[in-house]
């Protein structure tokens, strides 16, 4: 196919979401995944030698052009963003359902200690995790998992690509933006801990509805 290369670059320009291969090969009508790849690689290539403002990122299982990091304060300043804050509970919770998944509750009420009923509806109303089903056991808790778009907030490939609890470690107490020297927005603190003190019965009736809002989702695994 004629300028192969421009037509999957117009095609990466105009998507708000990352492309897959096979969304790519489907769309261009191709049966060789293998030339599709070796083009998009070629298209990250060209964009990082000429160091312009965009790359070609693979990240969520596909491909996005993305800004370079060195040009964040000015785009900040353009669009002013509120910043996509997640509190300490939703944090820790967060990462114990990328590192356990799938998880259900109780696992990770074991590990905090603390109610999590509201922090999860939150992280379901933030598309960051997800319903995987029930699981087969007495009371057939709910099964959480992480979502695509918990890997496009975070800049990650796939899960493989979070990092070790030593690379955690080593981040120190300070986690800062690399370029700002502030704190990534994702990882400040809200002081708003109500999500933590609801009551158990009231926490449990979150949870049901947010199968009951989403009766498709129930054991299905995206």
């Amino acid at each position: 196919m004629e300028d192969l290369k421009n037509i999957i670059e117009s095609l990466l320009f105009v998507a708000d979401e990352p492309l897959t291969l096979d969304r790519i090969k489907d769309v261009l009508e191709l049966d060789d995944r293998k030339l599709v790849r070796e083009t998009l690689a070629d298209l990250q290539a060209d964009y990082e030698s000429r160091t312009g403002a965009f790359v070609l990122r693979e990240v969520a299982g596909g491909f996005q052009f993305r800004s370079r990091p060195d040009y964040v304060p000015w785009i900040k300043k353009l669009i002013q963003p509120k910043p996509a804050r997640l509190s300490k509970a939703a944090l820790e919770t967060l990462a114990i359902i990328a590192y356990k998944q799938p998880a259900i509750r109780s696992d990770i009420e074991q590990l905090r200690g603390v109610d999590c009923g509201g922090v999860l509806r939150m992280l379901l109303e933030r598309s960051l995790i997800r319903v995987l089903g029930r699981k087969e056991i007495p009371g057939r808790p709910i099964i959480y998992a992480t979502t695509k778009q918990f890997l496009e907030v975070f800049d990650l490939k796939n899960l493989k690509d979070l990092p070790t609890p030593k690379e955690i470690e080593d981040l120190g107490k300070a986690p800062l933006d690399d370029e700002t020297g502030e704190e990534s927005p994702v990882s400040e603190m809200e002081t708003d801990s109500a999500n933590e003190t609801q009551e158990p019965a009231k926490e449990q009736t979150a949870e049901d509805e947010s199968v009951s809002d989403n009766p498709s989702i129930t054991e299905q695994n995206q």
